[in-house]
């Protein structure tokens, strides 16, 4: 890899062409469309030989990346951005056929835009040694050297921003990447990187296509530094485990149960259409959705009406519908974790308000938009993660008892409260063990700001400055 190196980045103009580049040599299986149950193309099937070779080559070209600075790197990372932005309307389509979210609403246009713009970002952040010693006898500064190589394994849900969330830092501080993306949804992360990859030099960003074996193998691979996760928290601890033997720095984004907590002054119509979008964007599938709501029982009548009237008019359907707003499962698997939720939930008494009863015998995973009302605390459609277009609303009577069921899981990753008096949100907010509390919205996500899990929903920050040093090795000179 030469450091002089410039590239000229082409746009792709239809999916047809981002198909075409990424397609595959060898072994190949279809990828289906989540909501037509179509091929949308074939995958390349790699192996753990396979992500040796491209270990090899991020390993040879590290050393001259890492060696030209932040601004140069930080140079490229825009240029990375302006070849999303000028393929962004068939990395859409891509995406949308693939993972079935719509094009419109916070769906698949959306996360391309979110990729250019979380690039340019991470570019932009100033990283300087830090001075922690200068009494006129001892001097001492923090810096943050490169790693080496960083291994990310990503999931369906959002498979190109969270892969632009591992690789956009990683890259900004001088590692290179190879990236194993999720079974599902592959060709979305082979689209993004041969789009991102016209705007770098060589052999900074691989993509191995594999299966669980392969993602096995890259945790566990002697000459990848760190690993980079976001999914399952089962998966977590298995990476864990695999990674000990080389001491791997890990970052770790796992499960959530997220809570929201209503309070009892809150005003629920203007709040409605917030709560709605943080439980159901990306049609539930989101580690910090809201996933389960609590409700003063002064407020919670009101609430239940207005989601219900929200959800409602939510339309829901094929992603390449320019009406539609919610799609499908991305898959069967999920799907029947759902439904079989749903079908707890109701054979505990609960009462459903809106949805609960999918269309038999149509085409795709689509599962309606389902409220659920009066439903126990420990009802496994509560206590357990049901990533996907179902929200169990819970009444409560104090905010102890509120705060004590929001924290009665193993998962923190996030929560919110919602109020109109800021003070006591906050107040409440400090009483919640999660990573991340907002207040009046949830999940809003922002690449300056620090993201990541309190108990077992994993470790480590993303994002932001606190993101940069994470994918850096401290060194602290003295003097």
């Amino acid at each position: 890899m030469s450091a002089q190196t410039e590239t000229q980045s082409t746009a792709f103009q239809t999916y047809q062409d981002l198909l075409a580049a990424i397609a595959p040599t060898g072994e190949s299986r279809p990828i289906k469309d989540p909501a037509t149950g179509e091929v949308v193309a074939e995958a390349p099937v790699h192996t753990a030989a396979d992500l040796d070779a491209a270990v090899v080559a991020a390993k040879a070209a590290q050393p001259e990346w890492a060696a030209l600075g932040h601004e140069k790197r930080s140079e490229y990372l825009n240029k990375a951005a302006d070849a999303i932005e000028a393929s962004a309307e068939a990395l859409a389509e891509l995406l949308s056929r693939e993972q079935g979210k719509p094009l419109n609403g916070p769906n698949a246009r959306f996360e391309v835009g979110a990729c250019a713009a979380w690039l340019r970002a991470t570019a932009s952040f100033a990283l300087e040694p830090e001075v922690v010693v200068d009494d006129g006898e001892s001097y001492a500064e923090v810096h943050y050297r490169p790693l080496g190589v960083v291994g990310a394994i990503g999931p369906w849900n959002w498979p190109m921003m969270i892969s632009v969330w591992q690789l956009a830092p990683s890259l900004r501080m001088g590692n290179t990447v190879v990236m194993k993306p999720s079974e599902y949804t592959p060709l979305s992360v082979l689209a993004l990187a041969a789009v991102i990859n016209q705007a770098l030099p060589a052999d900074l960003l691989h993509v191995v296509s594999g299966g669980r074996e392969v993602g096995e193998a890259l945790a566990s691979h002697p000459e990848i530094d760190k690993v980079m996760f976001t999914g399952s928290t089962a998966t977590g601890k298995a990476i864990i485990r695999s990674s000990a033997d080389t001491v791997k720095r890990l970052t770790l984004e796992l499960g959530g149960n997220d809570a929201g907590i209503v309070l009892e002054d809150a005003d629920p119509k203007a709040i409605a259409q917030d709560l709605f979008w943080g439980a159901f964007i990306n049609t539930g599938q989101t580690c910090a959705a809201l996933k389960r709501l609590y409700v003063h029982d002064s407020l919670y009548d009101q609430i239940c009406e207005e989601l219900v009237e929200v959800a409602q008019n939510m339309p829901m359907g094929v992603g390449l519908d320019e009406n539609n707003v919610l799609g499908p499962l991305q898959n069967k698997a999920q799907f029947d974790i759902v439904a079989d939720l749903v079908q707890k939930a109701k054979a505990g008494g609960a009462k459903v308000l809106t949805g609960g009863n999918p269309e038999p015998g149509q085409p795709g995973y689509f599962y309606p938009t389902t409220l659920v009302a009066d439903i126990d605390n420990d009802n496994p459609l509560v206590a357990q993660e049901q990533f996907g277009p179902a929200l169990p609303i819970i009444r409560y009577n104090s905010v102890d008892e509120a705060v004590e069921m929001a924290n009665g899981l193993d998962v923190g990753l996030g929560a919110s409260v919602w109020s109109s008096d800021p003070a006591k949100a906050r107040e409440v907010a400090g009483r919640i063990e999660a990573g991340t509390v907002w207040i009046n919205k949830h999940g809003a996500v922002d690449p300056r700001v620090p993201f990541g899990g309190a108990k077992q929903s994993g470790y480590g920050l993303e994002f932001g400055v606190a993101g940069l040093k994470a994918l850096g090795t401290p060194q602290v000179i003295s003097q």
